[in-house]
């Protein structure tokens, strides 16, 4: 468990730690991530960091709590902003796609984090579930209103999730295809499923939702 409230102002000890964490385990991963070699990272002795999260499983809590805590304050700023309709799925891919070119960290750890699977991947569902309830309505809203075709709403948010998630992190494969990533390249790649998912999803006028 994380030791009492600790302070997580820019600057503090748990907060350095925290940052270190997420970074180390979104790559190269939680399994490869020794608390040896994260004190070591930081200059600060490894009791140290026992002192604040008691354990590596809790330390990853702590970073999925924050982590989640990011993410979903990113997302929901995202479609405060955004209109009706399909501007609010452009809004959040967007918004992702922003977080993957300043905090590639915070997506490489959700990755990460379903790869582990349980108990950590359903930490993150669980933090993010609220998120996911009020997506799974907005999209069965639209679809009963005739502008997005007919999907069931939270299979297709796990495709879009899969979807924008993959083309962020998976590096490898982009690089297998002949592509390497970049800044213009990840601007290429939002376009690109942006465009697929206005295709896949939207009703266009005199035609029947599917």
């Amino acid at each position: 468990m994380v030791r009492g409230a600790p302070p997580v102002g820019k600057g503090s000890t748990p907060d350095r730690i925290l940052d270190a964490a997420t970074v180390s385990f979104a790559s190269p991963g939680y399994d490869a991530t020794s608390l040896d070699a994260l004190a070591d990272t930081l200059g600060i002795r490894k009791q140290s960091i026992l002192y604040w999260f008691g354990s590596k499983e809790a330390l990853l809590e702590a970073v999925i709590d924050r982590s989640a805590a990011e993410l979903g304050e990113a997302l929901q700023a995202a479609l405060d902003r955004a209109g009706e309709s399909w501007s609010r799925v452009e809004a959040v891919v967007r918004s992702v796609f922003r977080l993957a070119a300043r905090r590639p960290e915070l997506i490489g750890l959700v990755r990460e984090v379903g790869r582990l699977g349980t108990p950590a991947a359903t930490r993150l569902r669980d933090a993010l579930d609220p998120l996911v309830g009020r997506a799974s309505g907005f999209l069965q809203a639209e679809m009963d209103a005739g502008h997005m075709r007919r999907h069931e709403p939270n299979l297709l948010l796990l495709a879009i999730y899969s979807t924008v998630v993959g083309m962020i992190t998976e590096v490898e494969v982009l690089r297998a295809l002949g592509e390497e990533p970049t800044a213009r390249s990840l601007v290429r790649r939002r376009h690109e499923i942006l465009h697929l998912l206005r295709s896949a999803l939207l009703v266009e006028p005199g035609s029947l939702a599917g």
